[in-house]
């Protein structure tokens, strides 16, 4: 078996692990982004309530009520915080798959280059022995055609 065809099983694992990890990579992405537009989110309801807060604290509020809305408003920077939190993480977590992905991109490119390399010497090599029979052959062909002259 050939050094080419021996390799090809490796090669096919890199890139089968190059893929998933890409696929990895990519569910990594939208979760971020999943985790960017639920801080928008959140971000723009708590400008919303504030907004309502403001309108209302102009017609008048009582004690009670003014304290609900600065309790709720303190809850909606809390949950902000906490989503800014799991973004970082977020981003951390997809840094770390881009990391795998292009460490397993990198060896899989690596395999394909000795791959193609075994195979271009392997195409030398059979080129040459076809050279060296057509050689030998028209070798041969001559040394025939000289014997038969001689005769």
């Amino acid at each position: 078996m050939t050094r080419s065809k021996r390799i090809k099983p490796v090669v096919d694992v890199a890139e089968r692990r190059e893929q998933e990890q890409a696929r990895r990579l990519g569910a990594a992405q939208r979760e971020l982004e999943q985790q960017r537009q639920q801080l928008d989110q959140l971000i723009q309801y708590r400008d919303e309530y504030a907004r309502q807060f403001e309108n209302a604290g102009n017609t008048g509020l009582s004690v009670a009520r003014l304290q609900d809305y600065r309790v709720f408003l303190a809850r909606l920077n809390q949950a902000i915080d906490q989503q800014r939190q799991r973004i970082s993480q977020s981003e951390q977590a997809c840094e770390q798959q881009r990391q795998h992905w292009l460490a397993s991109r990198t060896r899989a490119q690596a395999l394909d280059k000795v791959a193609d390399r075994y195979r271009e010497e392997e195409n030398q090599a059979q080129e040459r022995r076809d050279q060296t029979e057509s050689d030998e052959f028209a070798l041969q062909r001559h040394q025939r055609n000289k014997d038969r002259d001689r005769s």
